[in-house]
């Protein structure tokens, strides 16, 4: 039985007004399959850049209440409104009330570190300010002390600022949230995240949205064959370049 707290989404209408989501390919994937099911604890979303990863994550956590962005659904700031009408044109087909959350934002983690400081009491995240912090630091700490478990966490590239040795130490937390009843929904380029075990990887790219294994993700293959052989791959691209 799924007992996740966001089950699904579902699209029933078209963008009018922006182009770029219009021909973006799983926008045309969601209109024609109606439904995108998230049926593991953990779902990865994976792909090349452009493909529209961060825009179907970031529409999903504004469409459950989240600050566009980042933070909890409390956090009411703005320092550039930047995102799509997508959120308006997705349902989200919801299941258990998680009892916490929070959508955690790569590239806007500073503003919202000055709006934790500036506007909520710092008990809740470690007592230190974020900005005294490296931005991994700060990351896993946010995670560490602030996630409470039994709830919703929506991340979009939290590998940025973790070297590998941070990443299994994310892998390790996101499991100890996932044993208290937690749901994890994550845009990622990181290989070693991709390797949680029994998470739903979900492919984005050209034909729309599609299920795969974590050993047929591009990531994995790239970075098998590079930490293999790297003098090998670095020797074929670099005479590929001066042809």
């Amino acid at each position: 039985m799924n007992r996740n707290y966001i089950r699904g989404i579902k699209m029933e209408h078209a963008p009018q007004k922006d182009r770029y989501l219009k021909d973006l390919p799983i926008v045309k994937y969601l209109l024609r399959e109606k439904e995108l099911v998230f049926d593991e604890p953990v779902t990865f979303f994976v792909g090349e850049n452009g493909t529209g990863k961060s825009t179907l994550l970031e529409a999903i956590a504004i469409a459950v209440g989240f600050n566009p962005e980042g933070g909890s659904k409390d956090f009411q700031f703005e320092t550039h409104k930047t995102h799509s009408e997508l959120y308006e044109l997705i349902t989200v087909i919801k299941g258990l009330k998680e009892k916490d959350g929070f959508f955690l934002r790569a590239e806007s983690f500073y503003n919202t570190s000055t709006y934790i400081e500036e506007n909520t009491s710092l008990k809740r995240y470690g007592n230190q300010s974020f900005h005294t912090l490296s931005h991994g630091e700060a990351f896993l700490s946010l995670i560490q002390n602030r996630f409470e478990g039994k709830g919703l966490y929506i991340l979009d590239e939290p590998e940025a600022a973790l070297s590998p040795q941070r990443l299994l130490t994310l892998l390790c937390e996101i499991h100890r949230f996932v044993k208290d009843d937690s749901q994890f929904i994550i845009a990622t380029h990181s290989p070693i995240l991709m390797a949680y075990p029994k998470a739903r990887i979900l492919l984005f790219s050209e034909e729309g949205i599609q299920a795969v294994a974590y050993r047929d993700t591009e990531h994995y293959k790239v970075m098998k064959q590079f930490m293999d052989n790297p003098e090998r791959m670095l020797k074929y691209l670099m005479e590929e370049e001066e042809v």
